[in-house]
């Protein structure tokens, strides 16, 4: 079985349901992240084993695909190139328009490394605006330097 298939029937029953994912969240670990458990869910995090046996219960998936949502995935689920879903695609032009700016002020201020996305942190939230709401999003990941060998 293909870890999609249960990312498939897990969005079925949301819809079928009508749940958002903050519902979800609260009937599965209300100490979690919605951010992070709507990841699992969608198959690009594991979730630990009580999430996991919650989340089976409350989908009504077998033990294969309860099995499934604990193991490490395959991350990365975009297929190549620019992405088309409008929404994706604006983080994508974010980073096509921003990104070598982030680079540069990332390595200025920390020098020659990366901004993990393994140790690292999100959250969201809608700010009210007159013109149009608008999307705060904070990502904090942990710098990793370079080693020299």
């Amino acid at each position: 079985m293909q870890r999609s298939a249960v990312t498939e029937k897990i969005l079925d029953a949301k819809r079928l349901k009508g749940w958002t994912w903050k519902e979800i969240t609260k009937k599965i670990d209300p100490k979690e992240s919605t951010i992070y458990l709507t990841c699992g869910l969608l198959g690009q995090m594991k979730l630990k084993p009580e999430q996991a046996k919650k989340t089976a219960k409350l989908f009504g998936l077998t033990k294969l695909e309860e099995a499934l949502l604990v193991e490490i995935p395959y991350r990365g689920s975009l297929p190549p190139g620019p992405p088309t879903d409008p929404t994706i695609y604006r983080f994508y032009e974010l980073v096509q328009v921003y990104g070598t700016t982030w680079k540069e002020l990332i390595h200025e201020e920390f020098g020659d490394g990366i901004m993990s996305a393994i140790d690292f942190n999100m959250t969201m939230e809608r700010l009210p605006d007159p013109k149009g709401d608008r999307v705060k999003i904070v990502m904090t990941g942990k710098f990793l330097d370079y080693k020299r060998y």
